[in-house]
Formats: C-alpha cells, sequence, structure tokens
C-alpha cells in the first residue's frame, strides 16, 4: 500500500488498515515492537541517522514502529498532514500548547474546558510568562475583544466538558488566523467519526485517546494531529526533548480500538439519543442537554460542522447534589467513573469531579450547578439504559421526598 492509495479510502477502511507495517514475517495483525532502542550496522549509519541524513529509529523516546503505525492511522482518518502520539491526552494538549509558546505571548481560550484544560492555559501558562485570557466561546465578539498584538494561539474544545456546549470553529479560526494565531481544538466529545476541526479551518487537533479511541477501559494515549510543518518548527523537538512519550504496547492497544471505533461511536450516538430524549419526560430532570437534539441552543452550528450528535449526555436533576448523589448510586448497570468513551456506560457529577478545582463562581458561570450529571453511553442496550435510569431517578425523586 503507498500513501496515495491510503488518502484514498474511505476513513472506515482506513481504521482498519490505514499505516500499516509489516516485518518479514508478514504477520495479519500490526507487530507490537517492546524495545527501547534500536541496533545500526555501522557508526556512520547511527550518525546519519542522529543527523537525520538517514530514515530509520533511533530510540522509542523518539519514535517506534508500532507508535509509527498509529499516528499515520490517525492522520490519515482525521485528514490531517502528521501525527505525533502521547503518553496521555493531556501530554498530547500540552505539547500542542507549550511547543509553539514562549515568554511573553498570549493565549486566548474559552472558559467552557476540562478542568486540566484550564490548568494549563490559566495556572501554567502564567507561570512562564505566557498571559492568557478565557472567553465564552460562544461569543465571536469576545474573541476579538481579547486579541493581543501578542496573541499566539486560541483554544477550545466543542462539544465543552461538561455541559456540551458548541463552538462554532470555523468563525473562530477566521478570527484567530486574522490575528496571526494558530487554532488548537480538543475533540474528544464529537470524536474524529463526527467532527473534522482541520477542515474547518484549525491549525492543530488534540485527543485524549483514552476515552473513545481506545474505547475499551484499557490504557492510556494522546494524539497531536498537525500539518508538517507546525511537526517541524515546534511539536517534533518539544517531543523529542521533553519525553511524553506513548509506550509501544499501549499504541497496539489503541490500533486495536481503531478497529472498532466507527461502529462503536455510532451505536453510541444513537443510543445516547435515546437515552436524551427519555430523559426529558422524567419530573426529577430539570434540564437535558444533547448535542443531536434539535432544541440544542447551539443547533443550527451543529448541523454545520458535526456529522451527528456525541456519545455524551448531560442531565440535571432537581435538589441539587443530594439529588444527583442519589441518582448515581441507584443505578446498576451504569457504573460511577470520571472516565468517557467507553464501552461501559459511565456517569460522574462534574461539581465534585472533573471540575471541583474551579472555584464556585467559575462553575456557576459555565453552568455546572450542583445538580449535573455527565453520561456518558456505552454500548449496552439502549431499553436497558432507559430502564436503568428511570428506576435510579425514581428512587432518588422519592428519598428527596421523604426526607
Amino acid at each position: 500500500m503507498t500513501a496515495d492509495t491510503s488518502r484514498r479510502w474511505h476513513p472506515d477502511t482506513a481504521l482498519v488498515h490505514g499505516g500499516t507495517l509489516r516485518s518479514p514475517f508478514g504477520e495479519t495483525s500490526e507487530a507490537l515492537f517492546l524495545t527501547q532502542g534500536y541496533v545500526y550496522e555501522s557508526a556512520e549509519q547511527a550518525e546519519a541517522r542522529f543527523l537525520n541524513l538517514e530514515p530509520g529509529y533511533q530510540y522509542s523516546r523518539f519514535s517506534n514502529p508500532t507508535v509509527t503505525m498509529f499516528e499515520e492511522r490517525m492522520a490519515l482518518m482525521e485528514g490531517a498532514e502528521v501525527a505525533r502520539a502521547t503518553a496521555t491526552g493531556m501530554a498530547a494538549v500540552t505539547a500542542a500548547m507549550l511547543s509553539q509558546l514562549s515568554a511573553g505571548d498570549h493565549v486566548v481560550a474559552a472558559k467552557a474546558l476540562f478542568g486540566s484544560c484550564r490548568y494549563i492555559v490559566e495556572d501554567l501558562c502564567p507561570r512562564f510568562g505566557i498571559a492568557c485570557t478565557l472567553v465564552d466561546g460562544r461569543d465571536l465578539a469576545a474573541w476579538k475583544a481579547a486579541v493581543r498584538p501578542q496573541t499566539k494561539v486560541f483554544f477550545l474544545e466543542s462539544p465543552t466538558n461538561p455541559t456540551l456546549e458548541v463552538v462554532d470553529i470555523e468563525a473562530v479560526a477566521e478570527i484567530a488566523h486574522a490575528a496571526g494565531a494558530r487554532l488548537v481544538v480538543d475533540n474528544v466529545f464529537a470524536t474524529p467519526i463526527w467532527q473534522k476541526p482541520l477542515t474547518l479551518g484549525a491549525d492543530v487537533v488534540v485527543y485524549s485517546a483514552t476515552k473513545h479511541i481506545d474505547g475499551q477501559g484499557r490504557c492510556l494515549g494522546g494524539v497531536v494531529l498537525c500539518s508538517k510543518e507546525f511537526l517541524d518548527k515546534h511539536l517534533q523537538v518539544f517531543i523529542r526533548q521533553t519525553g511524553p512519550s506513548l509506550s509501544p504496547f499501549n499504541a497496539w492497544v489503541l490500533l486495536k480500538g481503531l478497529e472498532t471505533l466507527s461502529l462503536r461511536v455510532e451505536r453510541q450516538t444513537t443510543s445516547a439519543g435515546a437515552v436524551a430524549a427519555a430523559l426529558k419526560t422524567h419530573p426529577l430532570v430539570t434540564r437535558v442537554i444533547y448535542p443531536g437534539d434539535p432544541d440544542h441552543p447551539q443547533a443550527d452550528i451543529i448541523a454545520r460542522q458535526m456529522a451527528r450528535g456525541s456519545t455524551m449526555v448531560a442531565f440535571e436533576v432537581a435538589g441539587c447534589k443530594a439529588a444527583a448523589f442519589a441518582t448515581a448510586n441507584a443505578l446498576e448497570i451504569i457504573r460511577i467513573s470520571n472516565n468517557l468513551g467507553d464501552a461501559k456506560s459511565l456517569i460522574t457529577h462534574p461539581t465534585t469531579t472533573t471540575h471541583q478545582r474551579l472555584t464556585e463562581d467559575a462553575r456557576q458561570e459555565l453552568g455546572i450547578n450542583p445538580g449535573l450529571l455527565r453520561l456518558s453511553v456505552g454500548l449496552e442496550y439502549p431499553d436497558d439504559l432507559v430502564a436503568d435510569l428511570t428506576q435510579a431517578l425514581d428512587r432518588a425523586a422519592a428519598r428527596i421526598a421523604a426526607e
């Protein structure tokens, strides 16, 4: 197979065959190269490898054949020129941001971010002389107003964690480029199946591969997708020298996950729509947020930039934290966990877990209320999930009424 041939494949085919490197043994499954280093036929060859005059592997902190297969398969699916894998999703975010920033630069980011992502822009960057401004990602005027002469990066996630707000990626990309800045998009909640930020104008896309890409709760991983120019000027040397490397074993697991990604995400999305519709009918539920709903506040943007909704549903229950805890504790199929994108349905209480480090004012501004629950819909039969949520909500309502 050639690179030109694989670029013509449908994404579903690329998810199975893209980037495959076979050893002389001709294995069907991708080979797992559990090695730290590589040997050379001569000292001259080693010198040429380190001078980048000869292609080949030097050290698995820099690159590894199994990791290369994962990177190339991700690039094919995303439509990116190149990809670089990292040990975790947060390593991907950190590398994508810090590799291109220096003291004196300025970042504009949406307020609605995963807690660790907000830490990077709000706490870590300023420690190194990189200023940041947080804006309402839905407000295009706010993005424009935040631009400074020193602005180098815009950063957002869409849909957002956990309230599933949607940001107009194409419009924000235009504002960023007019200011001479790059747009970095965290695309985890949309998945690469339903949203392609690079086609909308984003310059860099990041994923926590721990989520849907693995999809079965087995290992950690991350990936940055970008142009070859960005890789050569910024990302490659940062990853090589700082070492947020993905292990070959995890890369192999993620390759196996990619083979079924499309099937899993399609089933999970269909089930999430059914679950969201059922939640709307329960008297204890005061709010349901799902990107596949026609009544979503940004439904017009979703129709333009997402092929379908998400595997994620957010809903709020009356009675605040006590009712949310009672609901989660009464579930029998759905498990309490802060992970997402798994084959198993998982629920979490963002106020006390993923976004607990934010101030109360910051959470209220983002709509992260004590009664909010974030649900990652898995591969279980959808009617069973609806029944589980219904009985849990019924029990929570009875408990609240009795107190």
